[in-house]
Protein backbone atom coordinates (compact mmCIF):
# COMPACT_ATOMS: atom_id res chain seq x y z
CA UNK A 1 0.00 0.00 0.00
CA UNK A 2 2.95 2.21 0.54
CA UNK A 3 4.33 2.17 -2.77
CA UNK A 4 1.24 2.22 -4.13
CA UNK A 5 0.62 5.68 -2.52
CA UNK A 6 4.34 6.84 -3.27
CA UNK A 7 2.80 6.21 -6.80
CA UNK A 8 0.08 7.99 -6.50
CA UNK A 9 2.40 10.97 -5.55
CA UNK A 10 4.34 10.85 -8.37
CA UNK A 11 1.45 11.06 -10.49
CA UNK A 12 0.15 13.76 -8.72
CA UNK A 13 2.95 15.91 -9.64
CA UNK A 14 2.87 15.39 -12.80
CA UNK A 15 -1.37 15.94 -13.27
CA UNK A 16 -1.22 19.71 -13.51
CA UNK A 17 0.21 18.99 -17.15
CA UNK A 18 -2.41 16.03 -18.08
CA UNK A 19 -5.64 16.73 -19.95
CA UNK A 20 -8.53 13.98 -20.68
CA UNK A 21 -10.04 15.28 -23.38
CA UNK A 22 -11.50 12.69 -25.43
CA UNK A 23 -13.63 13.85 -28.67
CA UNK A 24 -16.13 11.84 -30.29
CA UNK A 25 -14.46 10.79 -33.59
CA UNK A 26 -16.47 11.68 -36.53
CA UNK A 27 -17.90 8.89 -38.83
CA UNK A 28 -15.51 8.03 -42.21
CA UNK A 29 -19.23 8.05 -44.40
CA UNK A 30 -22.26 9.64 -44.24
CA UNK A 31 -25.04 8.24 -41.78
CA UNK A 32 -26.94 6.76 -44.44
CA UNK A 33 -24.18 5.35 -46.79
CA UNK A 34 -24.69 1.71 -45.08
CA UNK A 35 -28.11 1.59 -45.74
CA UNK A 36 -29.59 -1.06 -46.64
CA UNK A 37 -27.15 -2.85 -44.25
CA UNK A 38 -27.59 -0.58 -41.30
CA UNK A 39 -29.69 2.13 -41.38
CA UNK A 40 -29.44 5.83 -41.01
CA UNK A 41 -31.58 5.99 -37.55
CA UNK A 42 -29.40 3.46 -36.33
CA UNK A 43 -26.20 4.51 -36.81
CA UNK A 44 -27.21 8.36 -35.55
CA UNK A 45 -28.25 7.03 -32.75
CA UNK A 46 -25.10 4.86 -32.29
CA UNK A 47 -22.64 7.03 -32.85
CA UNK A 48 -24.04 10.73 -31.90
CA UNK A 49 -26.02 9.04 -28.45
CA UNK A 50 -24.44 5.77 -27.34
CA UNK A 51 -20.80 6.65 -28.07
CA UNK A 52 -20.88 10.04 -26.93
CA UNK A 53 -22.02 9.31 -24.28
CA UNK A 54 -19.17 6.52 -23.66
CA UNK A 55 -16.61 9.45 -24.41
CA UNK A 56 -18.68 12.37 -22.21
CA UNK A 57 -18.35 9.70 -19.29
CA UNK A 58 -15.06 8.71 -19.82
CA UNK A 59 -14.26 12.30 -19.53
CA UNK A 60 -15.79 12.52 -16.53
CA UNK A 61 -14.20 9.49 -14.64
CA UNK A 62 -11.04 10.86 -15.72
CA UNK A 63 -11.47 14.23 -14.09
CA UNK A 64 -12.06 12.23 -10.94
CA UNK A 65 -9.20 10.03 -11.34
CA UNK A 66 -7.07 13.15 -11.89
CA UNK A 67 -8.70 14.94 -8.58
CA UNK A 68 -8.33 11.23 -6.43
CA UNK A 69 -4.66 10.79 -7.75
CA UNK A 70 -3.80 14.21 -6.90
CA UNK A 71 -5.10 13.57 -2.91
CA UNK A 72 -3.53 10.44 -2.76
CA UNK A 73 -6.86 8.98 -2.71
CA UNK A 74 -6.67 5.06 -3.55
CA UNK A 75 -10.04 4.11 -3.00
CA UNK A 76 -11.45 6.73 -5.12
CA UNK A 77 -8.77 5.52 -7.92
CA UNK A 78 -10.09 1.55 -7.01
CA UNK A 79 -13.69 3.22 -7.42
CA UNK A 80 -12.88 4.68 -10.34
CA UNK A 81 -11.84 1.41 -12.11
CA UNK A 82 -15.29 0.09 -13.61
CA UNK A 83 -16.26 3.07 -14.88
CA UNK A 84 -12.73 3.45 -16.87
CA UNK A 85 -13.17 0.13 -18.26
CA UNK A 86 -16.69 0.66 -19.41
CA UNK A 87 -16.43 3.93 -21.16
CA UNK A 88 -13.12 3.24 -22.47
CA UNK A 89 -13.88 0.53 -23.52
CA UNK A 90 -16.86 1.70 -25.33
CA UNK A 91 -15.04 4.26 -26.70
CA UNK A 92 -11.76 2.68 -27.99
CA UNK A 93 -14.22 -0.33 -29.42
CA UNK A 94 -16.60 1.95 -31.34
CA UNK A 95 -13.26 4.06 -32.71
CA UNK A 96 -12.47 0.95 -34.35
CA UNK A 97 -15.94 -0.15 -35.16
CA UNK A 98 -16.54 2.87 -37.17
CA UNK A 99 -13.17 2.36 -39.28
CA UNK A 100 -13.75 -1.07 -39.79
CA UNK A 101 -17.31 -0.25 -41.88
CA UNK A 102 -17.37 1.05 -45.59
CA UNK A 103 -20.20 0.91 -47.79
CA UNK A 104 -17.91 -0.03 -50.32
CA UNK A 105 -16.87 -3.03 -48.57
CA UNK A 106 -14.59 -5.11 -50.64
CA UNK A 107 -12.31 -7.84 -49.44
CA UNK A 108 -9.41 -8.93 -48.25
CA UNK A 109 -6.14 -8.75 -49.79
CA UNK A 110 -2.56 -9.87 -49.85
CA UNK A 111 -0.96 -10.80 -46.22
CA UNK A 112 -4.28 -10.43 -44.43
CA UNK A 113 -6.22 -12.63 -47.39
CA UNK A 114 -2.85 -15.21 -46.81
CA UNK A 115 -3.52 -15.35 -43.20
CA UNK A 116 -7.22 -15.87 -42.99
CA UNK A 117 -6.89 -18.84 -45.33
CA UNK A 118 -3.92 -19.97 -43.05
CA UNK A 119 -5.49 -19.62 -40.06
CA UNK A 120 -9.63 -20.66 -41.23
CA UNK A 121 -9.16 -22.43 -44.76
CA UNK A 122 -11.33 -19.85 -46.10
CA UNK A 123 -13.21 -16.34 -45.96
CA UNK A 124 -16.03 -17.80 -45.99
CA UNK A 125 -14.91 -19.93 -42.78
CA UNK A 126 -13.95 -17.04 -41.04
CA UNK A 127 -17.18 -15.50 -41.66
CA UNK A 128 -19.42 -18.78 -40.41
CA UNK A 129 -16.84 -19.10 -37.55
CA UNK A 130 -16.98 -15.18 -36.69
CA UNK A 131 -20.73 -15.00 -37.06
CA UNK A 132 -21.07 -18.20 -34.58
CA UNK A 133 -18.64 -16.60 -31.53
CA UNK A 134 -20.96 -12.96 -32.08
CA UNK A 135 -24.07 -14.90 -31.91
CA UNK A 136 -23.25 -16.65 -29.03
CA UNK A 137 -22.54 -14.03 -26.54
CA UNK A 138 -25.12 -13.70 -24.05
CA UNK A 139 -26.27 -9.95 -23.71
CA UNK A 140 -24.57 -7.34 -24.89
CA UNK A 141 -20.40 -7.78 -26.32
CA UNK A 142 -18.79 -8.13 -29.27
CA UNK A 143 -17.06 -10.69 -31.67
CA UNK A 144 -13.61 -9.88 -32.64
CA UNK A 145 -10.85 -10.94 -35.22
CA UNK A 146 -7.55 -10.29 -33.49
CA UNK A 147 -3.72 -10.82 -33.81
CA UNK A 148 -1.55 -12.85 -31.01
CA UNK A 149 1.60 -10.78 -31.16
CA UNK A 150 3.10 -13.63 -29.73
CA UNK A 151 2.10 -16.23 -31.95
CA UNK A 152 1.53 -14.03 -35.44
CA UNK A 153 -1.54 -15.84 -35.72
CA UNK A 154 -4.81 -14.75 -35.91
CA UNK A 155 -7.95 -15.84 -33.00
CA UNK A 156 -11.49 -15.05 -32.52
CA UNK A 157 -12.66 -14.25 -28.88
CA UNK A 158 -15.60 -12.81 -27.83
CA UNK A 159 -15.72 -9.98 -25.04
CA UNK A 160 -18.47 -8.85 -22.91
CA UNK A 161 -20.03 -5.73 -22.28
CA UNK A 162 -17.48 -2.88 -23.65
CA UNK A 163 -14.67 -4.75 -22.32
CA UNK A 164 -11.82 -3.71 -24.99
CA UNK A 165 -9.65 -5.83 -26.85
CA UNK A 166 -5.95 -5.23 -26.35
CA UNK A 167 -6.36 -4.54 -22.86
CA UNK A 168 -8.48 -7.57 -21.41
CA UNK A 169 -6.98 -10.50 -23.71
CA UNK A 170 -3.90 -9.07 -25.56
CA UNK A 171 -4.68 -9.61 -29.30
CA UNK A 172 -4.36 -6.70 -31.08
CA UNK A 173 -8.19 -5.63 -32.46
CA UNK A 174 -8.56 -5.93 -36.03
CA UNK A 175 -12.09 -6.42 -36.80
CA UNK A 176 -15.01 -6.39 -34.31
CA UNK A 177 -18.72 -6.91 -34.36
CA UNK A 178 -20.88 -4.73 -32.36
CA UNK A 179 -23.80 -6.91 -30.29
CA UNK A 180 -25.33 -4.59 -28.27
CA UNK A 181 -29.14 -4.50 -29.24
CA UNK A 182 -28.79 -0.63 -29.77
CA UNK A 183 -26.35 -1.47 -32.78
CA UNK A 184 -29.76 -3.78 -34.30
CA UNK A 185 -32.63 -3.75 -32.98
CA UNK A 186 -34.36 -1.20 -34.72
CA UNK A 187 -34.04 -2.98 -37.88
CA UNK A 188 -33.51 -6.58 -37.20
CA UNK A 189 -35.32 -7.16 -34.05
CA UNK A 190 -34.21 -10.17 -32.17
CA UNK A 191 -32.96 -11.83 -35.86
CA UNK A 192 -29.01 -11.40 -34.06
CA UNK A 193 -27.71 -13.59 -36.84
CA UNK A 194 -29.10 -11.54 -39.73
CA UNK A 195 -27.47 -8.77 -38.70
CA UNK A 196 -24.16 -10.13 -37.99
CA UNK A 197 -24.44 -11.89 -41.48
CA UNK A 198 -25.75 -8.58 -43.76
CA UNK A 199 -22.51 -7.01 -41.71
CA UNK A 200 -19.89 -8.62 -43.89
CA UNK A 201 -21.30 -6.74 -46.87
CA UNK A 202 -19.81 -3.62 -45.25
CA UNK A 203 -16.72 -4.87 -43.88
CA UNK A 204 -14.10 -2.24 -44.73
CA UNK A 205 -11.27 -4.90 -45.46
CA UNK A 206 -8.95 -2.23 -46.41
CA UNK A 207 -8.97 -0.95 -42.70
CA UNK A 208 -8.79 -4.77 -41.50
CA UNK A 209 -5.60 -4.95 -43.66
CA UNK A 210 -4.11 -1.77 -42.73
CA UNK A 211 -4.62 -2.97 -39.05
CA UNK A 212 -3.04 -6.56 -39.54
CA UNK A 213 -0.07 -4.91 -41.79
CA UNK A 214 1.08 -3.14 -38.36
CA UNK A 215 0.23 -5.31 -35.73
CA UNK A 216 2.43 -8.24 -37.76
CA UNK A 217 5.52 -5.96 -38.08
Amino acid sequence: MMNLRRGLLVVSRMAPSVRYEHKLPPLPFKSDALEPIIKCEIMELHHQKHHATYVANLNAAEAKLKEAVGKGDVNAVIALQPALKFNGGGHLNHSIFWQNLSPNGGDPEGPLLSAICSEFGSLDALKTKMMAISNGIQGSGWGWLGLNKETKRLQLVSCANQDPLEATTGLVPLLGIDVWEHAYYLQYKNARAEYTKKIFEVVNWADVGERYSKAIC
